[in-house]
């Protein structure tokens, strides 16, 4: 981040001020002084227009109100964000809330103690509550309303400080003596914090600030130090929470007056005051450290006594009080944030997700693609990539580097050990340093690459392609860098502090002001040079010959690598500091096809160097993308941050640098020919494109082919020989409109001209389809027919794409694409059009296929089997019954309701007969003409071998069917009380063991025979119950304990068999079963079913309209 004053406002009088506190949501600033001094100040906002020119604020002061009512010194000023309240107290213990109505701030309640004053007041998170503390120890809390809560004395303490959590549970009251106590949310007592930061210190020091952030815009990253206390002496401690026995501790080395997170927990500000080695009095000072306790600038504050600072609700602005003035300062932040191939990689933390969101916001397409990264480091791009820095685990001390594409796609993560402090990319290598070692990476991304870099690439590949070196190393460029983390851990005096790179060098800061030369890709130590200065950022332009070195005071300076010059001994020594110095630089960039043109942005305005000559500045706040063809494009991140859900293309800026504007101007005013000249004497491939441009629209073909040779434009040259070769003028001023991206105007010429065909081409070109259906609707003809198809299944494709099926579908249908209709069906779910789409395909069509597994998938196996059958594929449509049939040995096996699986088993028997009846008829078909019996026979042998090589369980498709029928059905006559029917029903049972778990049925069986007191069956069934393996030990038990309740009462008896039960037992000659009863039939008549051939008494017969098994009608 970079910091500067910008502005002083003085308070009439000369009033020494105490207090500052800046609304975060409206931007009022009200502050606080002695005399009853209460003022509320607003700094002008932007406009709309300010915004998208990149413009900063005037800064000037909008609103400015006295607020009368105090007499004291005003000592507490807070804000009520949720409900736009002021609450203020002064010396005499007087409390004023004050409410905005019509532009202006009224009192609206008053509370007096008269007993004490009040030290500190703190609103919690959602503004319901505030806190009060008094000197004297006395505790009050109150609703918003006014409205007391509750209050407390805390009898002999002094209180100085109160803070609130951010689930307002816990209370911080800070003491006088520099304890800190923590209370509940109800005024009890709960301990003493542990002050780490004090240890080893002796005497009572004095609380300076308290403040807890309380995670409104999310944390930078999981588990981050959100408490901050500080003491008047500089020791620090930021906590995770209350009970942080780890926290980060800090000397901040000065007097501290007061501290301040910024409004999204990333900084916390420091202010106070440092004695100055070479004077008498204090120098005023604010620090800004990282959660973390990392130090990351410090501003020098003009005047005597600095007494509080405040954020704005941006977090780009500060406010400070010193004296009897107001200085604000304007913060440049290090936001997280990349540019490559037309998209801006930019990243924000959210208050409901613990990870770092990272945009791709595409600026060409306004697309953007968000990832969500856990503790993010930083972003880095170059060309096409992106590399995301960050922690592997919160845990361990490793870290990953993440490669991306421009659409946040990862492509190859890499594992280091090393804390990646600085990150660099070339096109072909990215490069990680800690403090002490630097980690080489080099990616793989040679498609762009000519074949003598590419064989340069293949020498290094086989030498590692990671590589890692300690600082302190003098690396000779041989495979010394493997991969080897034992000397990267070691310490080192001068530690890194800024690293760059091109494709042929790589230059490493150190704190000293050395810089470290590695040639690229050997990484062998080539120079080292010496600056006056400790690096902060390192820059080099496009040919490796200058570096551009930012310090951390802002200044900009300049080193030539390759020039030697004399030092103050008359030595001779690498590097030649150039005479530029700029100060208030927080931004530079080199242009990417010229080594003396750069930009840089100094406080509010951009400067453009050509040569070390500065041109205009531009006024703008954006930080610089790119910097290539004579342009600048610049991003308003600090707008885009604002709302980085919606980022708006109007704050992606391009300016143009003076010798494209003047050459634009001369082409407009003097013509080309004189502009021609002007370009001759400033070369550059912007500037005779734009020249070519020109030419091009005033139809000067000859100028436009000299100056598309001059920057080698082939495609401009083709271009110009194709216009060349046209007769008519104004099918050339078509042409040009369309070479110029005016499509609409070159349209309508072809309109004109009456070649709808060129103009149809061109839409097709464009690939906007609804055009071309509009134009080929404007004309008449058969000819357009097959365009037609085209544009309407172009148009379905669009929906499709974008997932509006229904639309699709349309389209579809209109362009006779069947293929794409038939997902569109189901991709909706339409499966009533699905099957009529299958229904009006002709036989062995390439689709049905497709669609009988698209029925598959949704388990609609009798349109399925009628779609297979219809493309000839028998095996399928067998496989389908059969893959029902095994849903129903699932469904049996979860112990679904019989009814259900017995429907289950009969639709899969009746697909199964259908397949049998229409492969017959197929086969019968095939040879109708050939009376020959034998190849009638041996079509049905081929069928039946179709059959039985998919599975036996065409050989007998209703055996499941019958095994749930009887089931049901022995249930429903022992229900009826039919026990003997029952019992005869149950026993067919046993024979279906292998479809319906054993347990049920002989606990079935066993109850059958109970209830007919056919006690012999009764024991049969409980000694095979007592048998199964299947049961757990604790329910053999059961059956064994009911089997003794019952046959001590009732003693199984041995029956001697009819001759009947001889004939059910014997497996030869076993009698039909009547599907209605469960019974043998025995008689000579009996009625038959015509489709699952099963079988029912004659008597029974009369009473059914269906067959009870298959349910088909009864004839």
């Amino acid at each position: 981040m970079f910091i500067y004053l910008f502005k002083k406002i003085a308070i009439p009088g000369n009033t020494r001020l105490k207090c500052v506190s800046w609304n975060k949501t409206h931007g009022f600033i009200a502050c606080g002084g002695e005399d009853g001094l209460l003022k509320v100040l607003k700094l002008e906002t932007q406009t709309d227009e300010t915004k998208i020119k990149g413009l900063a604020a005037s800064n000037n002061i909008s609103v400015t109100q006295t607020l009368e009512g105090h007499s004291g010194f005003v000592q507490v000023v807070t804000w009520n964000e949720q409900y736009q309240k002021l609450t203020t107290s002064d010396q005499n213990g007087l409390i004023i809330v004050w409410m905005l109505y019509r532009g202006s701030w009224y009192e609206e309640m008053i509370n007096n103690r008269n007993k004490s004053v009040v030290r500190s007041m703190s609103w919690n998170a959602d503004g319901q509550k505030i806190c009060i503390v008094y000197e004297d120890g006395a505790v009050i809390v109150g609703s918003v309303d006014g409205n007391r809560i509750w209050g407390k004395d805390l009898k002999g303490t002094h209180l100085c400080h109160v803070a609130w959590s951010s689930d307002s549970k816990i209370l911080l009251f800070g003491m006088a003596n520099g304890e800190i106590h923590i209370y509940d949310n109800q005024g009890n007592f709960i301990m003493k914090m542990k002050l780490s930061c004090l240890v080893n210190l002796t005497g009572a020091f004095s609380i300076a600030g308290i403040h807890w952030y309380h995670g409104t815009q999310g944390y930078i990253e999981p588990n981050c130090p959100c408490l901050a206390v500080c003491y008047s002496n500089g020791r620090c401690q930021i906590m995770r929470d209350e009970n942080d026995y780890n926290p980060v501790l800090m000397d901040t080395g000065i007097n501290v007056v007061c501290i301040q997170w910024n409004p999204n927990g990333s900084v916390l500000a420091v202010a106070g005051s440092l004695k100055a080695a070479s004077q008498d009095k204090d120098v005023n000072v604010v620090q800004f450290y990282t959660p973390f306790g990392e130090h990351l600038r410090t501003l020098k504050v003009p005047g005597k006594h600095i007494s509080s600072l405040a954020w704005e609700g941006g977090g780009l602005k500060i406010a400070l009080t010193v004296d009897h003035y107001i200085y604000f300062a304007n913060i440049r932040p290090h936001y997280k944030w990349g540019y490559c191939s037309n998209t801006v990689v930019y990243a924000y933390t959210r208050a409901d997700r613990p990870e770092c969101c990272v945009v791709f916001w595409d600026t060409k397409n306004n697309e953007k693609y968000v990832k969500y990264v856990k503790s993010l480091i930083s972003i880095t791009t170059y060309g096409d990539f992106c590399v995301l820095a960050t922690k592997a685990d919160e845990n361990q001390p490793q870290y990953v580097l993440v490669l991306c594409n421009s659409i946040g796609t990862p492509l190859d993560p890499k594992y280091i050990d090393i804390e990646p402090l600085f990150v660099t990319m070339t096109k072909t290598h990215v490069i990680a340093a800690s403090k002490e070692a630097f980690y080489v990476w080099q990616y793989r991304v040679a498609k762009k690459l000519t074949a003598m870099e590419i064989n340069q690439l293949a020498r290094t590949r086989k030498e590692g392609r990671e590589r890692i070196y300690h600082i302190d190393d003098t690396s000779s460029g041989s495979a010394d860098g493997h991969l080897d983390y034992s000397r990267a851990f070691e310490g080192t005096r001068d530690p890194i502090c800024a690293i760059t790179a091109s494709d042929k060098i790589l230059l490493v800061g150190r704190e000293s002001g050395t810089i470290q030369r590695y040639s690229l890709p050997s990484v062998a130590v080539v120079q080292s040079y010496t600056l006056d200065c400790r690096a902060y950022q390192l820059s080099l332009n496009c040919n490796s010959s200058r570096l551009a070195i930012i310090d951390l005071s802002g200044v900009l300076t300049f080193l030539d690598l390759d020039t030697r010059a004399a030092d103050s001994t008359g030595q001779q020594e690498a590097g030649e500091q150039l005479k530029l110095e700029r100060k208030d630089v927080w931004d530079m960039k080199w242009a990417k096809d010229n080594p003396d043109l750069f930009a840089m942005m100094e406080k509010t305005r951009m400067y453009v160097f050509r040569n070390l000559d500065p041109e205009e500045p531009i006024q703008t706040s954006g930080y610089i993308c790119n910097f290539e063809d004579l342009e600048i494009k610049s991003v308003l991140l600090d707008e885009i941050l604002k709302n980085p859900e919606h980022p708006n293309k109007d704050y992606v800026i391009n300016f143009e640098i003076r010798s494209l504007r003047d050459s634009r101007a001369l082409i407009e005013k003097v013509g080309i020919e004189e502009s021609s000249q002007f370009i001759e004497d400033n070369p550059h491939p912007r500037l005779w494109r734009l020249l070519a441009e020109a030419a091009l629209q005033k139809l000067d073909l000859q100028t436009a082919e000299q100056a598309f040779v001059r920057c080698k434009d082939y495609q401009g040259i083709k271009f110009v020989k194709r216009l060349g070769n046209l007769q008519s003028e104004s099918m050339k001023q078509a042409e040009v409109a369309a070479y110029f991206s005016r499509f609409e105007e070159a349209e309508r010429m072809y309109l004109d001209m009456d070649r709808r065909d060129l103009a149809i081409g061109l839409r097709i070109k464009l690939g906007d389809w609804f055009r071309v259906l509009q134009l080929l609707k404007m004309g008449s003809g058969d000819s357009d027919d097959a365009l037609l198809e085209q544009a309407h299944n172009a148009i379905g494709d669009y929906f499709a794409d974008r997932q509006k099926w229904l639309n699709a579908v349309q389209y579809y249908v209109q362009g006779q694409n069947q293929e794409r209709l038939a997902e569109c069906y189901y991709m909706l779910e339409d499966y009533q059009g699905l099957e009529n789409l299958a229904n009006s395909l002709p036989e062995n069509h390439k689709l049905l296929p497709d669609i009988a597994y698209m029925f598959v998938r949704v388990g609609m196996c009798e349109q399925a089997v009628s779609a297979f059958l219809k493309c000839n594929q028998p095996k399928d449509a067998v496989d389908t019954c059969v893959h029902l049939n095994q849903i129903a040995d699932e469904e049996s096996k979860k112990r679904t309701k019989p009814l259900r699986v017995k429907k289950l088993y009969v639709l899969s028997a009746l697909l199964m007969e259908q397949c049998h009846e229409q492969m017959q008829n197929a086969q019968r078909g095939k040879v109708k003409e050939k009376s020959s019996e034998s190849a009638s026979a041996l079509a049905g042998l081929l069928e039946e071998d179709v059959l039985s090589s998919t599975n036996r369980f065409a050989d007998n498709a209703w055996r499941g069917a019958e095994a749930y029928h009887f089931f049901i059905l022995a249930q429903k006559q022992l229900y009826k009380g039919s026990v003997d029917a029952a019992l005869k029903t149950a026993l067919h049972l046993r024979d279906y063991e292998d479809i319906i778990p054993a347990v049920e049925i002989y606990s079935l069986l066993a109850l059958c025979a109970c209830a007919n007191r056919a006690f012999d069956t009764c024991s049969k069934a409980f000694v095979k119950l007592e048998s199964l393996e299947t049961l757990k030990p604790e329910q053999r038990q059961q059956y064994e304990d009911l089997a003794l309740e019952i046959f001590t009462r009732y003693r199984p008896k041995h029956n001697k068999k009819s001759d009947l039960d001889d004939v059910l037992e014997s497996e030869d000659s076993k009698p039909p079963v009547c599907v209605a009863t469960g019974a043998p039939i025995l008689e000579y008549r009996f009625w038959m079913c015509s489709v699952c051939k099963h079988c029912m008494k004659a008597k029974e017969a009369g009473h059914y309209n269906a067959c009870p098994l298959c349910h088909s009608t009864v004839s």
